[in-house]
């Protein structure tokens, strides 16, 4: 991958990351957020570099999608049986890459001899609300 060194602002920055789609966007982040890891801490261990990764990886857009229109059908009810089997799979994956995550989360923890919650914390991450 050739190096491109450019001189933009943080606003022209925000400006071109509005282009990117939804996933692109995601991939962005996840880029920064090691971005800023490694120069938190510039010297990140390959596992670390991975774990971040790992916890930083949104859903695949496809899914988010089909999972929004099932869950709004859900809503509507107009969901068929079909569908509902559908979102049940659905809604397992997702809870399967949540746990995926966690588990990461808490083996970044553990490299870093750090607790879960200073590791959330240093990394901008809330836990879940007792509603969701």
């Amino acid at each position: 991958m050739p190096t491109i060194q450019a001189h933009v602002s943080g606003d022209e920055l925000l400006k071109a990351a509005e282009q990117l789609t939804p996933a692109e966007l995601q991939e962005f982040v996840a880029g920064v957020l090691v971005l800023r890891a490694q120069r938190q801490a510039p010297h990140l261990s390959a596992e670390e570099s991975k774990l971040l990764l790992s916890i930083n990886q949104g859903l695949p857009e496809k899914l988010r999608n089909r999972l929004n229109t099932l869950i709004a059908k859900r809503d509507d009810d107009t969901l068929s049986n079909e569908e509902h089997q559908e979102l049940i799979q659905l809604n397992d994956q997702v809870e399967q890459r949540q746990a995926e995550r966690a588990a990461a989360l808490g083996k970044l923890a553990i490299l870093r001899k750090t607790s879960l919650t200073s590791l959330m914390d240093q990394l901008g991450i809330k836990a879940p609300s007792n509603g969701q």
